[in-house]
């Protein structure tokens, strides 16, 4: 049967820093033997340029 999990104050701290800012990606939480031993944070980064020369085939000024 699986550990319960266990979450202080200091990892929920932690997990609310990668997470606050990140407007678009991911988090993800590593846990081994039912502690959490890693945070993960990828951030992805969307231009509207690049649709824009999607869309007309083009670059506008």
């Amino acid at each position: 049967m699986a550990k319960p999990v266990e979450v202080d104050d200091r990892w929920l701290g932690r997990i609310a820093e990668q997470v606050n800012g990140l407007e678009y990606g991911e988090v993800n939480i590593v846990v081994h033997d039912g502690r959490i031993v890693q945070i993960e944070r990828k951030e992805r980064k969307r231009y509207d340029d690049a649709i824009r020369v999607i869309k007309t085939g083009s670059k506008e000024a």
